[in-house]
């Protein structure tokens, strides 16, 4: 959270950051900022306790802003995509396709998918019969095993949950291959040593891309609702990818490092400033005591 929380700091104070790559990027750490306070905190707060206990309606309420916030996360990454092809194929008219009108509606686009997709498994689920006290094998609510206890002939249910998370996981997954595959062929057309330069600026988004969309296509296209890897996955899912994202996206970028100095240079510079004003203070009361 504090390595998100710190590139949205650092995008929105920094000038030289202000393009429609950083707006998108200090959306995705917001995102992932969001992704990390979702089921992380009851999950810490489980290792303390004995009885771990989750009521119907905070399991119900996880799931929502689960898929909300990975619904959502999963279009930002294609608008991300869509961004690098504008930049790498169309740079001349880059500023014009990708001004900020433009990724203000993406973005909104993003989560208003976000939330019909959660929204729409919801509305399947929530009325379902239970039959008293249920015990879940997962540290968080997710729709398969969500689904599991109820108290009636799930399997059709079961396939419609697998079928809305699989689609959009499988493709959306789809589209980013697709339109990694366009840039790089456009650019080794138009330039020799283009594609290795076009893959360079690319790996950091493919790294997040299968960082994310690993362990839902897995998880909803390839279940396995009897073995713990879905545990596994899941802790990769809201802990590992949000934790790897700030790291690939700041370690590989020059200028996302240039701008974290010119923040520490002003915090800095702020501190020393502030500790000599309050030197001059202490030294004026002392005078007038004296």
């Amino acid at each position: 959270m504090l390595g998100n929380l710190l590139i949205v700091l650092t995008i929105l104070s920094d000038h030289h950051l202000h393009s429609p790559m950083y707006f998108l990027l200090a959306n995705l750490s917001f995102i992932d900022t969001g992704v990390s306070s979702i089921a992380t905190p009851k999950m810490i707060s489980d290792l303390f306790r004995r009885h771990k206990v989750i009521s119907f309606r905070g399991c119900i309420t996880q799931m929502f802003f689960i898929h909300t916030v990975g619904g959502a996360e999963m279009v930002l990454l294609t608008v991300m995509a869509y961004d690098r092809y504008v930049a790498i194929c169309k740079p001349l008219h880059y500023p014009t396709i990708m001004s900020l009108r433009m990724c203000t509606s993406l973005l909104a686009v993003a989560w208003t998918i976000g939330l019909i997709h959660s929204v729409a498994q919801l509305a399947f689920v929530v009325n379902l019969p239970f039959c008293g006290p249920n015990e879940m094998d997962s540290f968080y609510c997710d729709f398969p095993r969500f689904i599991k206890l109820a108290c009636t002939d799930t399997y059709r249910l079961e396939f419609l949950v697998t079928a809305n998370s699989g689609f959009i996981s499988m493709g959306t997954f789809f589209i980013l291959i697709v339109s990694y595959i366009f840039i790089l062929v456009t650019v080794r057309k138009h330039s020799s040593g283009g594609s290795s330069k076009a893959l360079s600026t690319l790996s950091a988004h493919i790294t997040v891309v299968v960082f994310f969309f690993g362990p839902c296509i897995i998880v909803y296209v390839w279940p396995f609702p009897t073995l713990p890897i879905d545990k596994f996955l899941a802790i990769f899912d809201v802990l590992i990818t949000p934790f790897m994202n700030p790291i690939i996206y700041t370690l590989r970028n020059k200028e996302m490092k240039m701008a974290m100095r010119r923040l520490f240079g002003k915090v800095l510079s702020f501190r020393k400033c502030s500790h000599a004003q309050s030197k001059k203070f202490r030294l004026i009361l002392t005078l007038l005591g004296n």
